[in-house]
């Protein structure tokens, strides 16, 4: 690990001087809030890096609602010759809506500039929420779901797709985990340390891998710092305690920076005792986390390079189970832009990670089970090509490469392991073209080709009892995309996408051969899989300023090869012999067949009138995705329908909302799936804002607030999840939460 980091940290620093030698004007991110008198900040979204390349003068962007008709106008960098480093950044202001109405907070924040769907959850939802895991933020939104195996362990699940067909990553870097591996396993990046978590479907995915063919959760932060806060300095203390599990959180960052330096420190833990559902406390539910990081950038006038590094410990027990977890991860972020102008290079960018990651699972006797480890590499590089223009439009666009090295181990001391060490090495290159066609109308184009080699130890007859050996597996995947935007009156976009892409089976699909006691299976890799291949059509329709504002979908994939878990009806014992002899656990292996995926998202928000000093309205919101198999079989684990909706008030300090959210029963079911029953969640929450008494530009910002969900305390079964049969959900919960702000 010290070896990798030294490696990062003398690449970073290579790239240090040359963004502190430059002299022109500043080029900051565009961050979209409101300078109103009136209000305070809205979401406050600047650009993430998973989105179409940046273009001077109309720079991708998420936009909050606006309540009026008028157009902002788009964001352009503006060159001024001065070589001063660069502060915080500074928006343009957010025009003043019709009838005299501001902007208000926590309006529905929609990305204006996408050719898909981007589910943005900000800060300060992050806060209100609460939950150990990024999940908890992202799974009551339309299109997402979780998986919920453990408090401590619960992965996003995009339109009915998840493990490795969904990238979870850290500014731009991969998580580095096993959490793809088994839905027990935790996502090691918490929920405290993010600014902004964002979930990207469509063509952006590309330039992350095949491994993000249903999606992409993004968690952005500064733990890089990409520049100095205007004062000199920034921070954010944070906390909540929740009463359905007496759980207590509390988390801190400070940004600061001159003379060209910015450095950056954070740091959080949580506790949490069982959970209580409607028929008492569900055992064994506990979570025990806690980590933080230290960076530091060099800032010129036209780029930054800095390099982070992070811990992260959580420990947290298994419900239904007597086992708990224990796991550490030590990475090293680091990221850098260069912005050129010349010799027909607008901007050079890179991201940089390398992680040690471990955990073990404990039986309650105190013994350890089972290892897991993971070491791993990644690198991306992008140059960005100055807009040119040609007879049809501008075009603009970006193209790069991503190389990745990752070393995986689950050991067993109980039994066969369920994976031997397995290496994975992934090179690829990738191209984002971007065409005005009009005044009206875009159109992009996307490609990415990788080579992937993977190493391993596996079964030739997943059926069989025959001894493992050696297996050497290479794929290169082949994936396009193209997308149309088109602006129709009223302030409304049309958007309409196309991608084929073409996925590498992961190491444990291909040589997974051993227990598996979390989800109860002795699980057999297939290492005959071929490459997953999805055709995917996208319709969407979305507005974002008005009084209404909505964002909506509707998809079909077809797979070919869809790589799937299917029991046998066999049982095995703690070894591969023991198949069909003993039945402590089913037999698992991994199979393949053609699948189609369809689908609706809607997300919704109207303000109905004027009322003191803010505005009253309701949202709503409708998913709803099938799978199913080419014979009409349904695709295990699919989530159910549902639909919500909610009354809220809101002005410069006041934010007011009770809603509810219906889940329907799911009848639509695979080989051995149990129906679940439907389920209502009601929520309600009061929080207020406002500005304490500061020093100079230092204006500390105050929020509280309260929460309930599950208000109701409904027995909630989640279709997702491994246990649902065994565990209820959380039932009634009020969160009490705090903020205070300094920029």
């Amino acid at each position: 690990m010290a070896a990798r980091s030294l490696l990062v940290a003398s690449l970073c620093l290579a790239v240090l001087d040359a963004a502190a030698a430059q002299e022109s004007t500043p080029t900051p991110p565009n961050y979209v809030s409101t300078e109103s008198n009136e209000l305070p900040e809205i979401e406050v979204t600047a650009p993430s890096p998973i989105k179409a390349p940046a273009k001077p003068k109309r720079t991708t962007k998420t936009e909050p609602a606006q309540a009026g008709p008028a157009k902002p106008k788009r964001a352009a960098a503006q060159a001024t010759g001065s070589s001063a480093v660069p502060e915080a950044p500074e928006a343009p202001p957010v025009p003043a809506p019709a009838a005299g109405i501001e902007a208000a907070p926590r309006a529905l924040v929609i990305s204006v500039e996408s050719f898909a769907p981007v589910t943005i959850a900000s800060e300060d939802e992050i806060a209100r929420n609460g939950g150990a895991t990024i999940t908890d933020t992202l799974a009551a939104k339309p299109g997402i779901a979780a998986s919920t195996f453990a408090p401590g362990a619960s992965r996003p699940i995009v339109r009915g797709l998840d493990n490795y067909r969904v990238r979870v990553q850290e500014n731009g870097i991969g998580s580095h985990d096993v959490s793809a591996l088994s839905e027990d396993h935790a996502v090691p990046i918490d929920p405290a340390s993010a600014r902004r978590v964002e979930v990207v479907r469509g063509p952006a995915t590309l330039r992350y891998g095949s491994q993000a063919i249903g999606g992409v959760v993004a968690v952005e932060n500064e733990r890089v710092p990409t520049f100095i806060p205007k004062s000199g300095v920034s921070g954010r203390l944070s906390g909540g305690l929740m009463s359905v599990d007496d759980g207590r959180d509390g988390s801190f960052e400070a940004t600061a920076g001159s003379d060209g330096v910015a450095v950056h420190a954070d740091g959080f833990k949580r506790s949490a005792d069982d959970y209580d559902t409607p028929r008492g406390a569900e055992r064994n539910s506990w979570v025990e986390s806690e980590g933080g990081s230290v960076g530091a950038s060099r800032v010129g006038s036209d780029g930054f390079a800095g390099v982070a590094l992070v811990r992260t410990e959580s420990q947290y027990g298994i419900p239904a189970e007597t086992s708990h977890i224990e796991l550490v991860q030590d990475k090293v972020l680091s990221a850098g832009e260069w912005r050129l102008g010349s010799a027909g290079v607008e901007a050079v960018r890179f991201w940089l990670g390398a992680s040690d990651y471990a955990h073990n699972e404990i039986a309650e006797e105190g013994d350890v089970g089972s290892r897991f480890t993971n070491t791993e590499e990644e690198a991306r590089a992008e140059v960005q090509h100055v807009p040119v223009a040609t007879a049809l439009g501008v075009l603009r666009g970006a193209a790069g490469i991503q190389w990745g090295h990752r070393n995986m181990r689950g050991q067993s001391f109980e039994g066969d392991s369920l994976l031997e060490p397995a290496r994975t090495v992934t090179i690829a290159g990738f191209l984002f073209e971007e065409l005005e066609l009009g005044r009206r109308l875009r159109f992009q184009a996307a490609a990415r080709i990788e080579q992937a080699n993977i190493d391993g130890f596996g079964i030739e007859d997943p059926l069989g009892v025959a001894a493992g050996h050696a297996f050497e597996r290479s794929f290169t995947p082949v994936s396009a995309s193209v997308g149309f935007l088109y602006e129709l009156p009223m302030d409304v976009v049309a958007r309409l996408t196309g991608q084929y892409v073409e996925r590498a089976p992961d190491a444990a699909e291909l040589f997974s051969k051993g227990v598996h006691e979390a989800t109860g299976t002795f699980e057999i890799g297939n290492p005959g899989l071929e490459m997953e291949k999805a055709e995917a059509v996208e319709l969407g329709f979305r507005r974002a300023r008005g009084a209404l504002r909505f964002d909506a979908s509707a998809y079909y994939t077809r797979f070919d090869g869809f790589i799937f878990k299917e029991l046998t009806g066999a049982g095995c014992g703690d070894v591969l012999a023991s198949c069909g002899v003993e039945d402590e656990l089913e037999q698992l292996v991994f199979g393949q067949r053609d699948a189609t995926f369809y689908g609706v998202e809607i997300a919704s928000q109207y303000d109905i009138a004027r009322l003191w000093r803010g505005l009253v309205g309701i949202d709503g919101q409708y998913d709803y995705v099938r799978g199913r198999f080419a014979d009409g079989e349904n695709v295990q684990r699919i989530p159910p329908q549902r639909a919500g909706g909610g009354f809220y008030y809101r002005d410069p300090s006041w934010f007011l909302r009770v809603g509810l959210l219906h889940a329907f029963a799911q009848g639509d079911l695979g080989i051995n799936e149990t129906p679940t029953a439907a389920y209502d969640l009601v929520s309600a929450e009061i929080a207020y804002t406002t500005s304490l008494q500061g020093h100079g530009a230092l204006v500390p910002e105050m929020t509280i607030g309260i929460k309930g969900e599950n208000l109701l305390d409904d027995e909630v079964r989640n279709h997702t999840s491994f246990k649902k049969d065994e565990v209820l959900e959380p039932g009634a919960s009020v969160r009490l939460y705090g903020s205070l702000k300094l920029n």
